[in-house]
């Protein structure tokens, strides 16, 4: 099975279902297959060929999703970008992953020109809200440029499944995730990686295509991702919003739309927990699904409270993998703590710093399943340190950088990372990557970013700079800087100019004196 069999399953047995609710736009199951076939045409009449990768810089839109299954129709690969990533970050995805073509919004036409000008290869530039009538956004002649609404246009291209050659093996997608270099690594996943994810998922959330699934998660987290195709394969309706800033309009619409099902990352709960449940009819909400961060006992425990009739799925997994593990909604609160055993097809363990499988107390989580992915884009030396053999001959088993406990009982419980990234609104941040940004400032001399525990996002960004002797920057300054050349979730929640940065006997930052320091 492939992941647009999914959409194209449900197209057959509920052509006339409403598939997707954006906005004031209703459309059904066979209205958007066709949509996503006329796409495919249209990026293989422009050259792009089976294993060719499409970037999709769109916010949660019909658009994004149409792009996302018309890519996967003809053959390509794609690699969902957030929105919010500056010209700098996209220009380096596009060129890391050599993008044949990009997707791409009207309104960042800035942005977008700018990254195009540094990724020759990127032939073909979509744009979704404008007809540009084939003219260049950059001004090269050898790349066209057309607009979205032309791709889908019933006149122009038929609604039929194109001609693809892909099998389960071939890459669906490259997730690009921060990592402990600075450089967003592309998490490869096969068709058979995001079938079998969705598959153990849906064995326990079991949805039906009576359920209405709220996400107001971004696409490009990979927890957003799968709710389109956990309601698509189900056949279920899909409410796309495209963010949880106004909670009483995301309350407002779990009504509106008879809302059963709601995933949530921490920051999110806490949000929520804050509002007038009791004023809202949320009797049709038959389940709340938590993960990017451990849900803190205090939020599950008025959760329950206010919503006692709603069922609780407390969850773990990671790009590399997508999910790993959940706490079944009838031990939430026997175990608050624990984010549960394994789901379907996938065994886990915990080892040692020589290797060596732990029985008591804490050591690293491996993970061993069929959704594990590839490897990380021509990443062959960072594959390797996560990747390495299992006791299968030939298989390769995921070290996770997660330390776990794990009962007696065989139930999970995070207690650290063994790297530098922090979790911060339910998505990987490395520290890096915003250094990287502040040692661009004018008069910033060193720099280091750490997370500080937070009951909203889970760890709050804190950034420490020291100053050139000559500097007059000011710490807003520095933070208008950083929201202009990084992604929201990753601008630093604080900036502190100080003296002097402590270092170890080796003279590299002490980063975490610093984290005790922040917490405090």
């Amino acid at each position: 099975m492939l992941v647009d069999d999914f959409l194209e399953r449900s197209a057959r047995l509920h052509p006339d279902r409403v598939a997707l609710v954006c906005g004031s736009r209703r459309l059904t199951y066979r209205w958007l297959d066709g949509a996503a076939n006329r796409f495919a045409h249209g990026l293989q009449a422009r050259g792009v060929c089976r294993g060719d990768r499409v970037v999709i810089h769109l916010d949660n839109s019909v658009e994004a999703i149409v792009s996302v299954f018309g890519t996967l129709k003809a053959g390509a690969v794609f690699v969902l970008v957030n929105p919010t990533v500056k010209a700098g970050k996209l220009a380096y995805i596009l060129q890391d992953c050599e993008a044949v073509a990009l997707v791409a919004d009207r309104r960042t036409a800035s942005e977008t020109d700018h990254a195009l000008r540094l990724a020759p290869s990127t032939k073909v530039l979509i744009l979704a809200g404008e007809r540009r009538d084939g003219r260049p956004l950059s001004g090269s002649e050898t790349r066209e440029t057309v607009a979205l609404d032309d791709l889908i246009d019933p006149t122009v291209y038929a609604a039929e499944r194109p001609v693809s050659r892909s099998i389960d093996l071939d890459l669906a997608a490259l997730v690009y995730t921060s990592g402990s270099t600075g450089r967003p690594k592309g998490v490869m996943l096969t068709h058979a990686n995001m079938v079998a994810a969705a598959t153990s998922i849906d064995g326990y959330l079991q949805n039906t295509p009576e359920d209405v699934i709220l996400d107001v998660l971004p696409l490009s987290f990979d927890y957003g991702l799968y709710q389109v195709l956990l309601a698509f394969k189900a056949g279920a309706r899909l409410v796309l919003e495209r963010s949880f800033v106004y909670p009483g309009a995301v309350l407002d619409l779990l009504m509106k739309e008879r809302v059963t099902a709601l995933p949530i990352v921490p920051m999110m709960a806490a949000l929520l927990v804050k509002q007038d449940l009791d004023a809202s009819d949320l009797s049709s909400l038959r389940y709340i699904t938590n993960t990017g961060a451990v849900l803190p006992p205090a939020h599950i425990a008025m959760l329950r409270s206010r919503l006692p009739h709603v069922r609780i799925f407390s969850m773990y997994g990671l790009t590399e993998c997508k999910r790993v593990s959940f706490l079944a909604p009838e031990e939430i609160d026997v175990r608050p703590a624990s984010v549960g055993k394994p789901m379907d097809n996938v065994e886990v363990y915990l080892i040692d710093d020589e290797g060596r499988r732990v029985t008591h107390g804490v050591g690293e989580l491996v993970v061993r399943g069929s959704n594990v992915m590839q490897g990380y884009w021509r990443a062959a030396e960072e594959t390797a340190r996560v990747l390495r053999p299992g006791r299968q001959p030939g298989e390769q088993v995921l070290h996770t950088g997660d330390m776990f406990r794990i009962d007696a009982d065989g139930y999970m419980y995070f207690q650290s990372r063994t790297d530098d990234v922090i979790k911060s609104r339910g998505q990987k941040v490395s520290p890096r990557e915003i250094e990287n940004v502040l040692h661009a400032v004018p008069g910033v001399c060193e720099a280091v970013v750490v997370g500080v525990s937070d009951p909203i996002v889970g760890e709050a960004l804190k950034c420490y700079v020291t100053l050139h002797a000559d500097a007059s920057i000011t710490e807003p300054e520095i933070l208008c800087h950083c929201s202009k050349h990084l992604e929201d979730f990753m601008v630093p929640q604080s900036v502190e100019i100080v003296a002097e940065l402590p270092h170890n006997g080796s003279g590299k930052l002490a980063r975490r004196a610093l984290q005790g320091a922040g917490a405090n």
